[in-house]
């Protein structure tokens, strides 16, 4: 028998102050020498969320029930002791287990393993009350780590995470509640249509283009993995990811300081499974749309995830469904609409454009009901 989520209960939630904007800061710690002790906790850390995922899946599949965070926090009682880590640091491992397996819709979850060619990389998970920040220096369980304190802590700390690195460096990631910065944008609204070929265009034409970061070190990169040379091979891959995300910081922060209300396509990673994993990595489709997400807001703005379905092979001027469709049509970047005779130029300026409208459109829905 198929056991049976539990409805959740809808507490009532104090509503949220519109004047602050939760963002998380993030720095690399100093100490090499007590980065042995944090490898420690992450396996006890590993240890807590294996045995969340033991127990949990036991229960689903013996008894038809699934755990609750509070039942994992009351089994889980008492063994922090034990285990080296913090009370507070078990709490939120067995919330966050709970919230992972309600996200991904799974009676069980990957396992974390502590050694082996597979090994998890290290991730430690506390709440503001177990951690004492003060200038360049963290302190947890009564040890103080020094930060590379590429910007000072602000705002009010809610929780956090030490993470670890594929090169082994640690860095601690801060949850804080800061003040939006109040902004006065230059543009309304924008529409953006997503890609490979460019990463992203705009509805008014402006392209960020797709800098192909991996495809400059791909060679290099796989003549240090034939050759086994595993650390260098690590060091390519963060190069590639830093330059990456940088690029993407500095684009989506225009963005964000640009216009009040973005409205993105919906597009997936339908790309990854059509064979274009290596181009839809270098865009970082995902990765944008959760940059604009949070910088938006920041910026006293609003981003919106829209459905951009048919974006492409509609007119943008009468709304018709006239442009080149299927794989043939993939290849033809512009077009003119046998309706109104309207010309694309760039068939992802139409797309954005669409996107923009389509934005619209379910705000005055939303509005309407």
């Amino acid at each position: 028998m198929i056991a049976e989520k539990p409805k959740r209960k809808m507490a009532a939630k104090k509503p949220k102050d519109p004047s602050v904007v939760v963002t998380t800061l993030r720095y690399r710690l100093k100490d090499s020498s007590k980065m042995n002790r944090l490898d420690r906790l992450a396996r006890s850390v590993n240890f807590v969320w294996n045995y969340c995922n033991e127990t949990s899946f036991n229960a689903i599949r013996n008894h038809s029930k699934w755990l609750s965070a509070i039942d994992l926090k009351n089994l889980t009682s008492g063994s922090a002791k034990e285990l080296g880590i913090s009370s507070v640091t078990v709490q939120a491992i067995c919330e966050e287990y709970a919230i992972r397996r309600i996200q991904f819709k799974k009676r069980k979850l990957r396992w974390r393993a502590s050694s082996g060619t597979k090994r998890s990389l290290g991730w430690i998970p506390f709440k503001a009350n177990s951690i004492q920040a003060k200038g360049d220096r963290i302190t947890y369980l009564g040890h103080e780590y020094k930060l590379w304190l590429s910007r000072p802590i602000e705002g009010r700390v809610l929780s956090g995470s030490f993470s670890q690195d594929a090169q082994g460096r640690w860095y601690v990631n801060l949850a804080c509640e800061v003040a939006k910065l109040e902004h006065r944008h230059q543009v309304e609204e924008v529409g953006i249509d997503l890609g490979l070929k460019t990463s992203a265009v705009l509805s008014d034409g402006t392209v960020i283009e797709n800098r192909s970061e991996f495809r400059k070190l791909e060679e290099k990169l796989g003549k240090a993995q034939r050759a086994k040379k595993k650390r260098q091979a690590k060091k390519i891959h963060a190069k590639i990811k830093n330059k990456r995300r940088d690029f993407l910081h500095q684009e989506t922060t225009k963005i964000a300081k640009k216009y009040h209300s973005v409205f993105v396509g919906d597009v997936s990673g339908k790309f990854v499974q059509s064979g274009n994993g290596k181009s839809s990595t270098d865009a970082s489709i995902g990765v944008i749309r959760d940059l604009l997400k949070y910088k938006a807001i920041r910026h006293s703005g609003n981003c919106y995830e829209v459905n951009e379905n048919s974006s492409t092979v509609t007119c943008s001027a009468c709304h018709n469904k006239t442009g080149p469709s299927g794989l043939s049509g993939l290849g033809v970047r512009e077009w003119t609409c046998s309706e109104c005779h309207a010309h694309h130029d760039d068939r992802d300026v139409n797309a954005a454009k669409n996107i923009l409208r389509f934005g619209r459109e379910s705000l005055r829905a939303a509005k309407a009901a």
